[in-house]
């Protein structure tokens, strides 16, 4: 690539709608507003946040502590970091913490500390607690509640204290959701010492398969992955028609599964794709509204797919492997349609990509960094071989380093193991209060039976029957979204609404998928669609238009999980391989039909009867019975021949013209 032509690609990059990037990225990702401590602050943040990943390097490969105690010291750093890095709220000082925050810090790691000596003698009392363990435990929950309002902000804390309202004032509480009560110490007993409160599943799988995988992406990053990523779906993509889109989808899936945050990975890669797509003519409200159905979809593609599926593999006690591969089929779909409506909308607008010799060449680029991709390999080689995530991410990151010296320019010094062991534990500690939180709340279920009674309330209210129920699994999945981490919106929906579909007879993991596809499609759903308005932000557009049309290109994804639940051969659970790829193949003209129909051009442009054909003919194809599979290839086959029929209409008139 010229040189002076990487300067005509950085100047479209960066022209005169420049974005502050960290102002956007504090406005939509709560995780993001630090604050930029300086002194010796700055040192103690550091030194606390390497050694917690060493900890967790430690542990993961030679350690042999009990978990239990594991996620204690992983609650308590993850607190220390919180309390000096986030500001009480936004008017404090963003250069320095507090003696307050100081303060906190202290108390927070002690309180962990007392519960890492002392839970061996209070097992030993046969779990008879003392006054001062429910002091201890109070300042916890009262700790981990204001530590997750700084860092993730107020929505998860505040769900977080109804439930616990809910657990002390069942007998004032009205109809089916009256239940005896608790006292207040059993509450602060079951959410302090019990594994089933703070210290749960949610909080264990944080401390071991979530913060590796986060300090693995913060290796990749610091060893320039992301460049790769990109400038390799640059010269893949960037040439097509509405090359710039394409790119878009292809960087942002890559790196989305890996960042687990759907606006972070907007700022991060919508810094460069959308003003790329709005120098071709995409209009900016469709080129935010692709990068932020891109940047969420990364969450739900193999072979990492953020922290939630993590976390659903603990919760039904499977492999992860079998996670990765009941979400393949699932998440191409979502991503080959996503692609199509982005060229369709090209063709119809008659958008070119970028000249070929303005990009860089996926050759050159594969020779001098494609030995970066060697440790992605093997950990998904060490995840499909049955090893655990935390074995495959812990021998990843060791061969991420060792890999790293094969090149000069990629060679890790003792700088960039310092930064990446720093940048990994910073932002893990997000992932880690939530699940915190969300132990609290599930503690509240387990305590109080409340999962069953939603559960029949769900089942109540759609009168036994599965589409209703899936609707209503539905929408509560997109509220219990709004403003909330993916892993702490899917635990709390999991734990509500996914075992009223298991009562109608679904499988629990497809249940469990289901309920990960609205939990992570919440980023791009108004009224609080968090991926859209950072790619509003970016774009220049109208937030609202941008979520909206993120909800319209990303229709696929709230389509096909009402499709895997009847089509099962979708999640590769069928009888035989043949209906797998049958399901997938009249799957896959169906997403593609459904992009027409939203774009409203295939052969040319479609008028209202010939884009309803199209929408019908997507979800009797997506459907997968025979019947309906017969029916949706007819519907398509008119509809293309309706087109044509129009073209050479057209064509005719035209040269009479």
């Amino acid at each position: 690539m010229a040189e002076e032509d990487k300067k005509d690609l950085k100047s479209t990059v960066n022209g005169p709608e420049q974005v502050d990037m960290d102002e956007l990225m504090r406005k939509y990702e709560a995780e993001a507003r630090v604050r930029k401590l300086q002194g010796l602050a700055s040192k103690i943040v550091t030194g606390t946040a390497v050694i917690m990943s060493l900890f967790h390097l430690y542990m993961a490969g030679l350690g042999t502590m009990p978990t239990n105690k594991q996620r204690m010291i992983h609650l308590g750093l993850s607190m220390v970091l919180i309390f000096l890095l986030y500001p009480f709220w936004k008017k404090s000082s963003q250069k320095k913490a507090g003696p307050l925050d100081f303060l906190l810090a202290a108390i927070s790691l002690g309180v962990n500390l007392y519960l890492l000596f002392n839970i061996d003698a209070i097992s030993a009392r046969a779990g008879l607690v003392s006054n001062m363990d429910i002091i201890m435990g109070t300042i916890t929950i009262v700790l981990v509640l204001e530590a997750a309002r700084r860092c993730i902000g107020i929505e998860l804390p505040l769900l977080a204290m109804v439930f616990l309202a809910y657990a002390y004032l069942g007998p004032y509480l009205p109809g089916s959701l009256a239940h005896r009560g608790y006292s207040f110490q059993r509450i602060v007993d079951h959410m302090y010492i019990s594994a089933e409160g703070i210290y749960g599943v949610a909080l264990g799988v944080s401390s071991t398969y979530i913060f590796l995988f986060i300090l693995f992406g913060a290796f990749l990053g610091e060893t320039g992955l992301s460049k790769l990523f990109t400038n390799v779906s640059m010269a893949i993509a960037g040439h097509r028609p509405g090359g710039p889109a394409k790119v878009a989808i292809i960087a942002s899936g890559l790196l989305g599964m890996i960042n687990g945050s759907a606006a972070a990975n907007v700022v991060t890669t919508g810094a460069f794709t959308i003003p790329l797509m709005k120098s071709i003519g995409y209009k900016p409200y469709f080129a935010g509204a692709v990068e932020a159905v891109a940047s969420t979809g990364g969450q739900i593609m193999p072979p990492v797919m953020g922290a939630a599926a993590f976390i659903m593999a603990e919760f039904l006690g499977i492999p992860y492997k079998t996670v990765m591969i009941t979400a393949l089929i699932p998440s191409v779909l979502y991503y080959l349609a996503l692609w199509v409506n982005v060229h369709l909308e090209a063709l119809k607008l008659g958008l070119s990509g970028i000249p070929k010799d303005q990009l860089p060449s996926a050759r050159v680029e594969l020779k001098e960094n494609g030995h970066l991709i060697l440790p992605i390999i093997l950990l998904i080689y060490l995840l499909f071989a049955d090893y655990t995530p935390s074995f495959a991410a812990f021998y990843s990151i060791i061969a991420l380093v060792i890999v790293s010296f094969l090149r000069k320019h990629t060679r890790m010094n003792l700088m960039s193991l310092v930064k990446s062991l720093d940048t990994g534990a910073r932002g893990a500690v997000g992932v880690a209060i939530a699940c915190a939180v969300v132990g609290i709340i599930v503690g509240v279920v387990s305590i109080t039976g409340l999962g069953l009674q939603l559960a029949n309330m769900i089942l109540m209210l759609s009168a036994g029957k599965l589409i209703p129920t899936l609707f209503l699994t539905m929408v509560a999945c997109m509220i219990l979204g709004m403003g909330m981490p993916t892993s702490a919106a899917y635990i709390v929906a999991g734990t509500v609404a996914a075992p009223a579909m298991v009562k109608l007879g679904v499988d629990p993991i497809i249940a469990h998928m289901f309920v990960l596809y609205y939990a992570v499609l919440s980023a791009i759903t108004p009224p609080v669609a968090l991926a859209a308005y950072a790619g509003a932000g970016i774009a220049g557009a109208d937030p609202t238009k941008v979520g909206w049309t993120a909800v319209r290109l990303g229709l696929a994804g709230f389509i096909v999980p009402f499709m895997f639940v009847y089509s099962t051969g979708l999640v590769f659970q069928a009888d035989s391989v043949l209906l797998i790829l049958g399901n997938f193949a009249t799957a896959t003209v169906g997403v593609i039909c459904l992009a027409g129909a939203i774009q409203g051009y295939m052969v040319t442009r479609a008028n209202y009867l010939i884009r309803a054909m199209l929408f019908s003919s997507a979800l009797l194809l997506i459907d997968g019975g025979f019947v309906t599979d017969i029916i949706g290839l007819g519907l398509l086959v008119l509809s293309i021949f309706m087109q044509k029929a129009k073209l050479v209409r057209e064509t005719v008139n035209n040269a009479k013209a």
